[in-house]
């Protein structure tokens, strides 16, 4: 039966890869990629020589349609991002909707994915959790921010290196500058680091060291 498979790829250490997912991807007829020369990468490593086909955020839109009437005509097509499970901040969730209004069994392997790893190691309450992805640039960070403000369970963001000083000056003003937080920074990779300690001491560190990497950052809820 064709179907949909959702493969997580490593977000950093590529031992991270299943045994199943090498499985999936090895014996699907299509493999859609975000970045096919990223996951060129991870397909070599692992001798996988599935087909690929570049399915990102810009053309989406534009192949959902023919993706699902491959799939009908009867192919296995497996969908990867760079890093990570697919549809966590990275495209993915309009081909799954798709896919499903047309009556394609979907299945999701489980895997990697950056903020699971974040929020154990962080050290904050993880029992309720409100997993925020990337800010808003402009238009209505600030009022995404306000609501925030009150938000009495942890809080979970993706961010770039280059914008972390910012962000963290954001919370700052909406949250308070004593509101706990860790910033967790190339997870599973050689130069992994965890900073942890309110928003004026870690903000104080990244000033001094200069962010690189893939960034979550972890923040504690409002007291009561």
């Amino acid at each position: 039966m064709s179907k949909l498979y959702i493969v997580p790829t490593p977000i950093g250490n590529l031992k991270d890869m299943t045994f199943r997912a090498i499985e999936v991807l090895k014996e699907v007829d299509l493999i859609l990629a975000e970045d096919t020369r990223t996951s060129g990468k991870l397909l070599k490593h692992y001798e996988i020589g599935t087909h690929m086909q570049s399915h990102h955020m810009h053309n989406e839109h534009k192949t959902v349609d023919t993706i699902v009437k491959r799939i009908k005509d009867g192919d296995q097509v497996a969908l990867i991002s760079d890093a990570g499970t697919p549809a966590i901040s990275d495209p993915g969730f309009l081909l799954t909707r798709a896919c499903i209004e047309n009556d394609i069994e979907v299945e999701c392997l489980p895997g990697a994915t950056a903020f699971v790893p974040a929020l154990v190691n962080s050290g904050l309450p993880n029992d309720k959790f409100v997993f925020e992805g990337f800010l808003p640039v402009k238009k209505g960070r600030q009022t995404r921010l306000q609501l925030l403000a009150e938000e009495t369970r942890t809080m979970v963001f993706y961010e770039s290196p280059h914008k972390l000083l910012k962000t963290l000056g954001n919370f700052k003003e909406y949250f308070s500058e004593n509101r706990q937080v860790c910033i967790c920074r190339e997870l599973s990779k050689m130069h992994e680091e965890n900073v942890r300690g309110t928003i004026n001491e870690v903000l104080a560190h990244f000033e001094q060291h200069p962010p690189k990497g893939e960034i979550v950052m972890v923040v504690a809820g409002k007291g009561k």
